[in-house]
């Protein structure tokens, strides 16, 4: 449970992906001047007791972040990330029972992410994964590192490795956000810049959410 590791529990950006639809490496991608990745740190620094970055291990992190490369072979999805950072958190924070996970393209995080998903996942005792907007974030979760093994299977499957697929079989719970309210419009803190469109729209909204 929750209640028996640190207030904060680590948690591990995924940068993983091949960002196709962006067209380049989402961790070389600038907003406001400032890279996705710095971004993301910012919002979840403050939140966790610990980060690392799942991407290739050629990656060259900032600020000495520590970068860990899929531990499955080829490229299996965001779960192979998930899997990564709970084996991660097991042979170096094994006093930590869950570790929280978010994708390297969402600048807007709740500052809050962690405190509202550990409430939610220590009252049922569940996986937590956010929501907003009647959408569920299958990336951005909190998750218990007693179900890697679980996970392992499931990616070592033939069948093709879907998040929802694998939190269909497991306790899950959705914990929903509210939209920021700005004077352009309601934001969704999980906004994901795939595209560049998606990032001319985060740049319209950057310097009110800052």
């Amino acid at each position: 449970m929750i209640g028996q590791e640190p207030l904060n529990p680590p948690a591990v950006i995924l940068a993983g992906g091949l960002s196709r639809r962006m067209g380049t490496d989402k961790a070389t991608v600038t907003l406001g001047g400032r890279s996705l990745l710095d971004h993301v740190i910012e919002r979840l620094r403050p939140q966790v007791s610990a980060l690392a970055l799942n991407a290739p291990a050629a990656f060259a992190a900032p600020d000495g972040l520590p970068v860990i490369a899929d531990v499955v072979p080829g490229h299996r999805g965001p779960l192979a990330g998930i899997l990564t950072a709970m084996r991660h958190v097991a042979d170096h924070h094994p006093h930590a029972s869950h570790v929280l996970t978010v994708p390297i393209d969402s600048p807007f995080l709740p500052r809050d992410l962690m405190e509202q998903l550990s409430n939610d996942a220590h009252a049922n005792d569940a996986i937590a994964i956010a929501a907003s907007a009647q959408a569920m974030h299958p990336v951005c979760g909190l998750w218990p590192v007693s179900l890697a093994d679980a996970l392992q299977a499931f990616l070592d499957s033939p069948e093709e490795p879907r998040v929802k697929t694998f939190l269909e079989g497991h306790h899950t719970t959705l914990v929903d956000f509210a939209l920021i309210e700005t004077s352009k419009g309601p934001l969704d803190p999980f906004l994901n810049v795939n595209t560049p469109d998606d990032l001319t729209t985060a740049e319209t909204f950057l310097s009110e959410v800052r």
